[in-house]
């Protein structure tokens, strides 16, 4: 008769976490989302949502609050993501293979890679190396060159954050080439351009976006992709040139650990048709974004794919955390 009766109890209490799920779900939204950027205004990360912005207020059917909160390469966003309630109610923009790196490289980076749930990923941008127009670097051998007869670490490279895609993409130049360029972090794209066009740097190790965006300003010299981007078919894939350099950024959203899947479901429902939107995506392809439709599965299996290959590339530079 106990057995009975503690069963009971058992049933009701997950037919109460159910329905209090199921509700929950299906009255969602009823309030304004809160979308975290972890970067710069100006860079890829807000150039997309501001993209996505309207198209998103009309398919999520509330108002959507885009918020800053700069700094560490994006994980201080992300941490700040996953301090709030696991309702749906604020998301983050996430990065590959930001988020992945910095536990790898730092140890506490005040998250976890798994912590953050992803929803969707919704565009990559490889890597590219860029000089000013009036710099004497007129090919990706100039600039090598030059390199190599100045004093190691002399010449600087900026690039968005630390633990990032442009962080890791010159240290596999570095390696590659036998050189030694030292890495500057910004808070982000957007501010890293202007340290460029400032000449506080000698070149950046940035995205497509900004030789798209920059094309009368910046000289790109090299694009780490497998091929070449048909935006920027001009510029030659560092493999062409002899250097094994392939890196770039995916770029997406995410909810903190815990959240429903049927909110998560539906907030990846809606970034679908975002991306989907042909103003969203005209206004993509004018501006570099290679676009992604991974929903939450697909996202998922992306990023535990890369947590392999990215152990494997930062032991082999020696930045793992010891």
């Amino acid at each position: 008769m106990k057995k009975i009766a503690i069963g009971c109890i058992v049933l009701f209490a997950l037919l109460a976490v159910a329905l209090t799920g199921s509700v929950g779900a299906a009255g969602y939204p009823e309030k304004p989302l809160t979308y975290i950027i972890s970067f710069n205004p100006g860079g890829e990360s807000d150039i997309t949502a501001r993209i996505q912005e309207q198209a998103l207020k009309k398919h999520f059917g509330q108002n959507v609050v885009i918020t800053y909160k700069i700094g560490g390469g994006g994980s201080i966003g992300w941490a700040e993501m996953l301090r709030s309630k696991p309702d749906g109610y604020t998301i983050a923009g996430h990065n590959l293979p930001h988020i992945i790196l910095q536990p790898l490289e730092r140890g506490k980076a005040g998250y976890n890679t798994l912590d953050l749930k992803s929803i969707y990923f919704f565009e990559s941008t490889p890597d590219l190396l860029v000089v000013r127009q009036d710099s004497p670097f007129k090919t990706l051998k100039d600039f090598i060159d030059y390199v190599k007869k100045q004093p190691a670490g002399v010449v600087t490279i900026g690039g968005s954050g630390s633990s990032t895609a442009n962080d890791l993409g010159t240290a596999m130049l570095n390696k590659t080439a036998g050189i030694k360029l030292t890495y500057i972090p910004f808070g982000g794209t957007g501010s890293a351009v202007p340290a460029l066009l400032g000449g506080h740097v000698t070149a950046l190790m940035t995205y497509s976006t900004m030789g798209v965006q920059y094309a009368g300003k910046f000289r790109a010299l090299a694009i780490a992709s497998e091929e070449r981007m048909a935006v920027l078919k001009d510029v030659p894939t560092f493999k062409e040139l002899g250097y094994d350099v392939v890196e770039g950024a995916y770029r997406g959203v995410a909810a903190p650990a815990g959240t429903p899947d049927e909110i998560v479901n539906k907030l990846a429902s809606v970034f679908e048709k975002v991306m989907k939107d042909p103003e969203v995506q005209k206004k993509m392809d004018q501006n570099g974004f290679k676009t992604e439709f991974l929903g939450p599965e697909a996202s998922l299996a992306l990023v535990k794919k890369k947590m392999v290959e990215y152990e494997a590339i930062m032991k082999d530079l020696g930045r793992l955390k010891k």
